[in-house]
């Protein structure tokens, strides 16, 4: 079989995919991981290809988790294509060694009557106006979250208060059964990029992580399984992200360092193209706190709405 067709071990079960890391280790064998949640695009790709230089063996997982979403948000409609997946990594130049799919990463076996109480426990919840993941909702008994405090708040932690500790839970659970040497994450979504970085610092993981550049398409969009959602209209006026981070990197590089001035100019642009803002900041491209002026190293990270769809961008400005 040719190596740019080589075809995947599919793994669902996470104690055999335990197994197969530990016996390649073993062996003295490298392992890179792609997270993923799967209807992969080029920019999934990408970072796929990123990995397969860094480490002798890859592995993509594919999972939408149910930890990162609130009941109100787009869980049920997220975009799938597993065997469309799998063509596409296949296609890659030196293919992947193994697609971890697995069923549900929350199935505790033997817990299903405390699943039942532990579901009328989240409805209190709930009722008490504390927010849920559909994890939660659903009472699967889960109850462990991993948390990166302060960089969870800001930016998109403002408007999807479970998510961030969703991704870190769940990303701690796929280090922990795939057992990686390097991990591999795209910087279209910084913010969860960063908060991974600190929790793998903090809780001393042995793992390096890497960022790769945002990919986007011939038009200038960031590529996102989101957008297969988007009208051609609504495409099209969404392009007023990529150019206003644009025009504001170049605003910066020429010595316009006010942050409310190139905020302004952004939120102007992508509103009067009829997107409406759910967060428009220039922050520290460590810390991800706000800065007024720029001195040091920051990203400018944004979040609209075209239509129904949640659309985030960035560009990092280096003064």
């Amino acid at each position: 079989m040719e190596a740019s067709k080589k075809e995947p071990l599919i793994i669902t079960d996470k104690e055999q995919m335990r197994k197969w890391s530990r016996t390649m280790r073993s062996q003295g064998k490298s392992i890179g991981l792609v997270p993923t949640m799967g209807y992969l695009h080029q920019g999934h790709i990408s970072l796929v290809k990123e990995a397969l230089k860094l480490t002798n063996l890859t592995v993509v997982s594919i999972y939408v988790n149910p930890g990162q979403f609130a009941p109100s948000e787009d869980l049920s409609t997220y975009p799938s294509d597993f065997h469309g997946d799998i063509s596409k990594l296949m296609s890659v130049p030196g293919g992947v060694d193994v697609v971890f799919h697995p069923h549900n990463l929350y199935d505790y076996e033997n817990d299903t009557k405390r699943n039942k109480n532990d579901k009328g426990a989240c409805k209190n919840l709930e009722g008490k106006g504390e927010v849920v993941s559909c994890l939660e909702e659903s009472g699967m008994g889960h109850e462990t979250w991993v948390r990166v405090e302060k960089l969870e708040n800001g930016l998109c932690g403002k408007s999807r208060p479970v998510f961030f500790r969703g991704v870190a839970t769940v990303v701690t659970k796929l280090f922990n059964i795939v057992e990686p040497d390097v991990a591999v994450f795209g910087k279209k979504d910084y913010q969860q990029w960063r908060i991974v970085q600190r929790m793998v610092r903090d809780l001393d993981f042995s793992i390096r992580i890497i960022g790769t550049e945002i990919l986007r398409d011939n038009d200038g969009l960031a590529m996102s399984s989101r957008n297969v959602h988007l009208s051609a209209e609504e495409r099209r006026k969404a392009l007023s992200i990529s150019r206003s981070l644009l025009g504001a990197k170049s605003s910066a590089d020429n010595g316009h360092i006010n942050c409310r001035e190139l905020r302004d100019s952004v939120i102007q642009a992508v509103s009067e193209a009829g997107g409406r803002i759910d967060y428009a900041e220039i922050v520290d491209q460590e810390s991800l706190q706000a800065v007024e002026e720029i001195s040091s190293p920051v990203v400018f990270c944004i979040a609209a709405w075209f239509g129904r769809v949640r659309l985030i961008d960035n560009i990092e400005i280096n003064l």
